[in-house]
């Protein structure tokens, strides 16, 4: 999974990503200082590989992974090539999801763009952007659709759903807000279009607001319009954080009330947002997390792994991970009658420790 870290110039976007990849991604105060994105490949934390690996003495231990992408500051004017405008959109495209960095502290030491703090605004200013990008792809493919509709009827479908997209951006609203059905989510998903990505909104405070203010409330309502996750968190906290040793960190975070990091809030958001859960092998070569999403049955989830897991699937022995602990091994669970044996039609669930039998 591949989450674009965007916003205004100046709002925390690689001090947050500094924070959550510990790539060191510059962070300065002025415009720009961002061109060329930065990439970093983090793993998501999940306590439950740890104790998996110490029962079954694991030599390995896999944890499944994100990719951020460090994207340069969009200004107003960006969808028209302002500030490299055309540059950083097209960075956005390839991406699976938007991590949209609103600044919601005061600090007459660091620049805001606008002169001001203005949370809502800003959001507004960098959904319009992507918004008119989008109008301009469509402009350039209805008149093709139009074209083919006059040699294949079949395509009218294709130009009434891109005349619909069309009228719904003209309103200022994002295509992740149009309800439609599946096939028509599919065709809006086929275009590969900015504003159709799922976004977390991420509010970022403060030392002295880590539990939020006006702004974050504002932050949080704008969110909940959109349908889209939103978090608060202090990046240049959280980046503070990364340079301590983990008894210094675990006193520091006492100290502030944080209970998980920005890297653990800004995963369960995105997999919340995204519809993924994890499921779990464990052996004693090694303990791995596999990423799926919610709803997918065994011979698929299994085809993860390797493909002739999926082509030959026989049955999946699946135990839950809190019952496996309480075992203290998988012979014990089956013993005890807790090691379940499912078929092709099974749906995973996020705390399925997973064996899967096949046969190439």
């Amino acid at each position: 999974m591949k989450l674009g870290v965007v916003g205004l110039p100046n709002v925390g976007k690689s001090t947050l990503f500094n924070a959550i990849t510990k790539a060191g991604a510059q962070a300065a105060n002025y415009p720009f200082c961002t061109i060329e994105p930065n990439v970093g490949i983090v793993a998501v934390p999940d306590e439950r590989l740890t104790k998996l690996a110490a029962l079954y003495d694991s030599k390995k231990i896999t944890p499944t992974t994100l990719e951020f992408v460090d994207i340069a500051g969009l200004v107003k004017g960006a969808s028209r090539g302002e500030g490299l405008g055309n540059k950083f959109l097209s960075h956005i495209r390839e991406v699976d999801a938007i991590v949209h960095v609103v600044r919601c502290f005061d600090d007459e030491n660091i620049t805001h763009v606008d002169g001001s703090v203005n949370p809502l605004r800003d959001m507004e200013t960098i959904n319009l952007e992507l918004i008119f990008a989008d109008m301009e792809a469509i402009d350039r493919r209805l008149p093709k659709a139009i074209s083919m509709q006059k040699a294949d009827k079949k395509y009218t479908v294709d130009v009434e759903r891109l005349e619909k997209m069309k009228a719904w951006l003209e309103e200022g609203k994002p295509l992740r807000t149009m309800a439609v059905d599946d096939d028509f989510k599919a065709f809006i998903d086929e275009q590969f279009l900015l504003t159709s990505k799922p976004v977390i909104y991420v509010a970022n405070v403060d030392e002295n607001t880590i539990g939020g203010n006006d702004y974050t409330e504002a932050v949080t309502k704008g969110a909940a319009k959109e349908g889209a996750g939103c978090i608060v968190l202090c990046a240049k906290l959280k980046e503070d954080l990364v340079a301590l040793d983990d008894d210094d960190r675990a006193i520091f975070m006492e100290e502030y009330g944080l209970t998980e990091s920005g890297l653990d809030k800004l995963v369960s958001a995105s997999y919340d947002l995204l519809g993924l859960i994890s499921y779990l092998t464990a052996g004693e070569k090694e303990t791995r997390a596999w990423t799926i999403e919610k709803g997918t049955k065994a011979p698929q989830a299994a085809g993860k792994i390797h493909s002739d897991f999926e082509k030959g699937f026989i049955r999946a022995e699946i135990v839950d991970y809190q019952t496996l602990l309480e075992c203290g091994s998988f012979n014990v669970a089956k013993e005890r009658g807790k090691v379940r044996s499912e078929g092709k039609e099974y749906v995973m669930q996020d705390n399925d420790v997973v064996l899967f039998r096949f046969n190439v």
